[in-house]
């Protein structure tokens, strides 16, 4: 039996919702008789400011006993952007086989509208979303589609910012493609939102929107097509481990196509259980994951081998 890390009692929804499921100290633990590992980025990897060295390890561990993984990012960017930024920062390039974005399925929607006059409302550094397509990046006034990668200036701007802008594209009757479901992410020690809190205001408001990225269904289709080039076949689902710190996108995500979640504790949803010393303590947690309507297969204070 798998050693536990200090959480006990919670229930597998893959067994039916009544199977005690002990949480192993490391990824060592759990990857026996598993083939592919799906891993988010942010909050799993790393911060946006601070590499988790450990995480990377891990995942270099695991390829070493043939296994093979691809990183799957809610970064409204192409993968070969999000590989440059993690060189960047410093994650380990052994570590993955591969990348796979909201971004680049993004682009894939993008390029089947019979329509490419397009709003972009997002940061600069997200424009490589549209490189290489067919597109006119017009006013607002002007636009058939509007793309939504984020807050333009995400570290001092919150969807309040945007609340006119939203009301005018719901007047003109204009759908929203969302290249990032993620509703905030920590930098560092800030908090930023991200763009699934634009596409959260404009729903709310009686507007349309397509979202692209975890936990729908089009990124891990993606993600899985690519991991059966790498291995030379389509690997089962039961052979599969999705890790991610978001119960909102990685694990909900993850459950809905029938794969094992990893939940890391110490990612998104860390302040929710940690102590006055900012420690994750084991007794909130255990609290917390009770609470929660989606049951993760397994639960890891941070990703480590």
């Amino acid at each position: 039996m798998l050693r536990d890390a200090g959480v006990r009692g919670r229930r597998s929804i893959m067994e039916g919702g009544d199977v005690v499921v002990p949480n192993p100290e490391g990824l060592r633990a759990l990857a026996p008789g598993c083939d592919l590992v799906l891993c988010d980025v942010w909050g799993v990897l790393h911060n946006g400011v601070d590499v988790f060295v450990a995480a990377s390890a891990a995942l270099r561990r695991f390829r070493e006993t043939g296994g093979s993984v691809l990183l799957v990012s809610n970064a409204p960017r192409p993968a070969a952007s999000v590989q440059r930024q993690l060189e960047g920062l410093g994650v380990a390039v052994d570590a993955f086989d591969g990348i796979v974005t909201s971004g680049d399925v993004t682009r894939d929607e993008i390029a089947g509208l019979s329509s490419r006059r397009l709003h972009h409302v997002g940061p600069e550094r997200d424009r490589a979303i549209f490189t290489g397509l067919d597109v006119s990046l017009v006013d607002l006034a002007e636009a058939d589609w509007v793309v939504c990668s984020g807050l333009v200036h995400d570290e001092r701007e919150t969807p309040e910012d945007y609340r006119e802008r939203l009301e005018v594209m719901r007047q003109r009757g204009l759908r929203m493609i969302c290249a990032n479901p993620d509703i905030i992410v920590h930098r560092g020690a800030r908090q930023v939102y991200c763009a699934g809190a634009l596409a959260q205001h404009f729903e709310a408001i009686g507007g349309e929107v397509i979202h692209m990225g975890k936990p729908h269904r089009a990124i891990y289709q993606r993600a899985l097509a690519r991991a059966a080039e790498i291995r030379g076949g389509a690997v089962r689902a039961d052979r599969v481990l999705a890790i991610g710190d978001a119960m909102r996108t990685d694990v909900r995500g993850a459950i809905a196509m029938g794969l094992p979640a990893v939940f890391i504790a110490g990612g998104i949803h860390a302040p929710e259980y940690s102590g006055a010393n900012g420690e994750i303590a084991d007794d909130l947690l255990s609290r917390w994951l009770t609470d929660q309507a989606l049951r993760p297969t397994a639960t890891l204070k941070h990703l480590r081998w």
